[in-house]
């Protein structure tokens, strides 16, 4: 992929494409297309096919997508599966018949069974049940993968995907309806402390474990398949994550000191904790010479400052 490629972005206003911007941004690639959703819905296949058809991209970032927590995921199912299959059918259907060079799938963690040894492995998917809390979304994403290995067999393409662990960063979701558990925190604990709250109530019993990575490092990540890895008609796809986990409750506790707030943390166990543990493995994309720079505390400072000053700009 040089320099002078034309590279599309589908999602670019995400936590993951602005994040696949900045860094395509800051590496001098001059060709980026972008469309905005009031544009283009993704969801729409005839849009989607008259898109690439006037733009003729040559390579592609499949960023996006609809997400959210286990609270999103519960009350939206039906909107979880069915837009996120469309996006990527469309996406992906119209890269083959208008000749991307190479397209970058993202998934998630969440497509590898609830139960399966940790940490997980590529060669883990469909050996068991999914975690019931988000099943459509991943069943969405599983589909993704296979149809990008489908379309490598069938047509020859060079479609590959890449299984990002939790993610957070700037340009995150902070909405406590529809975000992830990180970012979740943080808006808690930030209004928590502006409003002096005695206490903050967190989903769950704090004991599961998850993993998180810094959404440039993703980033950085994807560029990096993106010139190093290529679909070789089976397992085209690697896991992206740090190989580090946290339990919640000691996220919960580092989120609360960044903040700065000095109050209680209350934990209903009525509500679901979700999979137990997902820390992904992560050696076959480390072996291949890439590796995370951005570390928990770092980031999650990095990402309160946003989230701070996204609160002063409004």
């Amino acid at each position: 992929m040089n320099k002078d490629a034309k590279i599309y972005v589908a999602g670019h206003t995400g936590l993951v494409g602005s994040a696949i911007m900045r860094k395509l941004e800051a590496e001098g690639y001059k060709f980026v297309v972008r469309a905005r959703s009031a544009e283009l819905d993704l969801r729409n296949q005839q849009q989607v096919d008259a898109f690439f058809e006037r733009e003729k991209p040559e390579y592609v970032f499949l960023a996006a997508a609809k997400v959210g927590g286990i609270m999103a995921n519960s009350t939206y199912s039906a909107e979880f599966i069915y837009d996120n299959m469309m996006i990527a059918t469309n996406v992906i259907h119209a890269s083959y018949k208008h000749g991307v060079k190479k397209l970058l799938n993202l998934g998630s963690s969440c497509i590898y069974p609830k139960n399966a040894p940790q940490p997980l492995k590529e060669e883990y998917l469909l050996t068991g049940p999914l975690e019931s809390t988000n099943e459509p979304y991943a069943i969405a994403k599983i589909a993704a993968i296979k149809l990008c290995e489908s379309y490598n067999r069938q047509y020859g393409t060079n479609f590959i995907s890449a299984m990002p662990t939790n993610l957070y960063g700037p340009g995150d979701n902070f909405d406590l309806e529809t975000a992830h558990v990180l970012p979740a925190m943080i808006r808690k604990f930030h209004e928590a402390k502006i409003n002096n709250n005695p206490k903050v109530t967190l989903w769950g019993t704090g004991t599961p474990r998850r993993e998180f990575l810094y959404s440039d490092d993703l980033a950085d990540a994807l560029l990096f398949l993106m010139h190093n890895f290529n679909a070789s008609g089976e397992g085209d796809y690697v896991n992206v994550g740090t190989g580090e986990d946290i339990a919640i409750k000691d996220l919960a506790a580092l989120v609360q000191k960044i903040v700065g707030y000095n109050g209680e943390i209350e934990w209903d166990a009525s509500k679901p904790d979700g999979t137990p543990r997902k820390l992904l493995d992560v050696n076959r994309l480390y072996q291949s010479g890439w590796s995370c720079f951005i570390r928990l505390p770092e980031g999650i400072q990095s990402t309160y400052n946003f989230f701070t000053t996204m609160l002063r700009d409004k």
